[in-house]
C-alpha cells in the first residue's frame, strides 16, 4: 500500500517535504492555512495571527548558491542576496517545476494530530482539519510538521517593571513592517539578533534617535568577504570544517575575531560580546557599524525597566522621552495541534532526536522539520530532513532505540550548553521557561532550549546524508574525478553535493557545482568592463599547494563515522 503522509504547511519546508514524499513513492497531502505558498516568505501588509510575519525590507542573509534546493539552482540572474519577493518567486518556480501545488489544500487549518488507538501496530494518525468553519477527519500513515516556529511572538514586557505606566508604545518585531511610522521619534530596539539589527538600522534612517539595547552584544559580519564575494561561500567549506576539527578552538577564535576587529573595533563600537565568535551565531548586517559611526544609532546596555516616559538600562542610565520600544525577542515554539505527550506536557518543549524525530514514538511516523539553529542556510537542511524522514517512514532507514536517542539528545545539549553557559536571566515566563526560542531574545540568555537547537551545518548535513545514502564519497571523487573533488572539498559546500550519488541522484549536480561561481558572477555583469574577465571561478594558484594535504585529510575523514 502507498503510505499517505500529512504535510502541515506549504512554506519552504513543506514544499520540499511534498517533493521528498513523491520521490519515494509516498502520497503527500499538504494542509496550508493561508491561500498561498511561501510561509514565512509570503509578505503581508498586516500581520495575520498565528502566522509568520516579515518586514518589507527584509533581505536574506545567506547567498543564493548556498540556500537553494539541491536539484534546483536559482536562476543565474538572481542577486546573490535576495529581497524576500525574489525568494518567494523561487519557491513558486520550484513548486511549478516539480508540480507540487496539486498536493496542497489551501485555506485548511490543522486543528489536531493524534495517535490512533492502534498506533503501536499501525503507526497511523487521526488528523482533524478545518476549512470555512467545517471540520474534517483524516487518517494518515505519517505526519511531517513543516509549520515553522515564527508564529507566536515572545515578549518579556510583562516582566519589566514600570511597563504599566509607560506612556509610549511597545510592539514586537512580528508587528513591524517598515520605518516610516517612526519618523522623528525616539525609539529603543531590544535584542541583537538578525531581526533586531535590521530593524534598528532601518528605523535609524527615519527616527530622531535610535537605541539598540543588548545584554550580551554580538560579533557582526557583513554579507561580503574578501573580493566582494558572498561570505558564506568562502566560510562554509569542507576544508574549513576540517580545520575546525583539527586546529585548537582558541586559535580559530583569535584569528576570526582579529579579522573582524580589523574592520572596526567591536569594543569601541559597543558591540563586543561576552562570548567568542565560534560559540554563537554572529549578527549578519552590512550597515549597523556605519549607523553607529554616524551617531544615528547608539548601543545601550540591557533593558531593565520603564519610567513614565522613558526606559532604564542595566548600567543605571536612563533615556527619557522614548516614543516606542520594539522587542526583537524571538518566538515561542508552539505546536498546539500536536499531542502534549510528545513534549511531556502542555508547557514543555518538544524533545527531538537530531532536531527531527520525537524519540518516544514507536513506530517513528512523525517528524518536525526546521526546529534548529545553525550557522548556515536553512533550506538545504530542511530538504535533507525531509529526505531522511521519508526514508524512516518507509522503513528504508531505521532509528536507534529510544534510550539511545534520548542519550544523544542529552549529550548534544550538554555539549552546546558549555558554549551557552552564562548567568541566569530573571526574564522568564510560563512557569520559568525562557521567553524566546529562536535566537533573537537578548533578554533571556542563556536558554537550555537554544542550546538544544544548535546544530553544526556540514556535520549535521553529512549525518543525515549518510542515513539517506547520499553523502559525498570524497575518496572516490578524489580517485575518479579530481577536478570535481577539488571544488567539493575546497569550494563552498553547496547543496548540489548531496545529489551526486545515491537515492534521488540528479544528473545535473556535477555541472551545477562546476558552474556555481559563474552564477555568482552573473548578476554583477550589468556594465561592460574592459580587460580580461577574471571572475570568481578562478581557482587561486596558492591553493593547489593544499591539494596534497587535502587529499590526505579526505582519506582520513572518509574512514571516520559522521558526527
Amino acid at each position: 500500500m502507498v503510505l499517505r503522509v500529512a504535510v502541515v504547511g506549504a512554506g519552504g519546508s513543506g514544499l520540499t517535504s511534498i517533493k521528498a514524499c513523491v520521490e519515494d513513492g509516498l502520497e503527500p497531502v499538504c494542509f496550508e492555512s493561508s491561500d498561498d505558498i511561501g510561509g514565512l516568505w509570503n509578505f503581508k501588509e498586516a500581520p495575520v495571527p498565528q502566522r509568520s510575519s516579515i518586514y518589507r525590507s527584509l533581505v536574506v542573509n545567506t547567498s543564493k548558491e548556498m540556500m537553494c534546493f539541491s536539484d534546483f539552482p536559482m536562476p543565474a540572474d538572481y542577486p546573490n542576496f535576495m529581497h524576500h519577493p525574489r525568494l518567494l518567486e523561487y519557491l513558486r518556480l520550484y513548486a511549478e517545476r516539480f508540480q507540487l501545488l496539486r498536493h496542497v489544500r489551501f485555506q485548511t487549518t490543522v486543528k489536531s494530530v493524534k495517535q490512533r488507538p492502534d498506533f503501536c501496530t499501525s503507526g497511523q494518525w487521526d488528523v482533524v482539519t478545518s476549512r470555512d468553519g467545517e471540520e474534517e477527519g483524516h487518517v494518515f500513515d505519517a505526519v511531517l510538521v513543516c509549520s515553522g516556529h515564527y508564529t507566536h511572538p515572545a515578549s518579556p514586557l510583562l516582566h519589566l517593571p514600570g511597563y504599566e505606566t509607560f506612556s509610549g508604545r511597545c510592539l514586537h518585531s512580528w508587528d513591524y513592517k517598515d520605518g516610516d511610522a517612526f519618523r522623528g521619534k525616539r525609539v529603543v530596539v531590544v535584542g541583537i539578533g538578525n531581526s533586531g539589527g535590521d530593524i534598528a538600522v532601518e528605523i535609524s534612517r527615519s527616527a530622531e534617535q535610535t537605541f539598540l539595547s543588548t545584554r550580551r552584544g554580538s560579533w557582526v559580519m557583513g554579507r561580503m568577504s574578501r573580493g566582494g564575494l558572498p561570505f558564506d561561500m568562502t566560510l562554509i567549506t569542507r576544508l574549513n570544517n576540517t580545520l575546525m576539527q583539527l586546529l585548537p578552538e582558541s586559535l580559530l577564535n583569535w584569528t576570526v575575531e582579529r579579522e573582524l576587529n580589523g574592520r572596526y573595533d567591536h569594543r569601541l563600537y559597543g558591540l563586543e560580546p561576552r562570548h567568542r565568535i565560534l560559540d554563537r551565531r554572529p549578527l549578519i548586517n552590512d550597515d549597523l557599524p556605519g549607523r553607529i559611526l554616524q551617531g544615528a544609532l547608539q548601543m545601550r546596555a540591557h533593558l531593565r525597566g520603564f519610567t513614565q516616559s522613558g526606559v532604564r538600562f542595566e548600567d543605571g542610565s536612563v533615556e527619557e522621552n522614548i516614543d516606542t520600544v520594539v522587542f526583537c525577542t524571538g518566538y515561542d515554539g508552539n505546536f498546539p495541534f500536536l499531542p502534549p505527550a510528545l513534549s511531556g506536557g502542555p508547557n514543555e518543549d518538544l524533545v527531538l532526536y537530531k532536531s527531527l524525530f520525537p524519540p518516544s514514538l514507536s513506530p517513528p511516523t512523525l517528524a518536525v522539520t526546521g526546529i534548529f539553529q545553525t550557522k548556515g542556510p536553512i533550506l538545504p537542511l530542511v530538504e535533507m530532513q525531509a529526505r531522511w524522514a521519508v526514508k524512516v517512514f518507509s522503513g528504508v532507514s531505521r532509528l536507534p532505540p529510544e534510550e539511545e536517542m534520548l542519550e544523544v539528545v542529552q549529550c548534544e545539549k550538554r555539549r552546546n550548553m558549555k558554549r551557552w553557559a552564562a548567568p541566569s536571566s530573571p526574564n522568564t515566563h510560563r512557569s520559568g521557561r525562557v521567553a524566546s526560542v529562536c535566537g533573537e531574545d537578548d533578554l533571556s540568555d542563556p536558554c537550555p532550549r537554544k542550546a538544544a537547537l544548535q546544530v553544526d551545518y556540514i556535520p549535521y548535513l553529512d549525518f543525515m546524508a549518510e542515513e539517506v545514502g547520499v553523502r559525498p564519497d570524497l575518496l572516490k571523487l578524489l580517485l575518479t574525478d579530481p577536478g570535481l573533488w577539488v571544488r567539493v572539498f575546497f569550494g563552498p559546500c553547496t547543496p548540489y553535493q548531496y545529489r551526486l550519488r545515491g537515492p534521488g541522484r540528479w544528473a545535473g549536480a556535477r555541472q551545477a557545482i562546476l558552474t556555481q561561481w559563474e552564477r555568482v558572477a552573473r548578476p554583477f555583469r550589468t556594465r561592460p568592463v574592459p580587460g580580461p574577465e577574471d571572475g570568481p571561478a578562478r581557482f587561486p594558484p596558492w591553493r593547489w599547494m593544499l591539494v596534497l594535504a587535502g587529499a590526505v585529510m579526505a582519506v582520513f575523514l572518509s574512514r571516520r563515522e559522521p558526527v
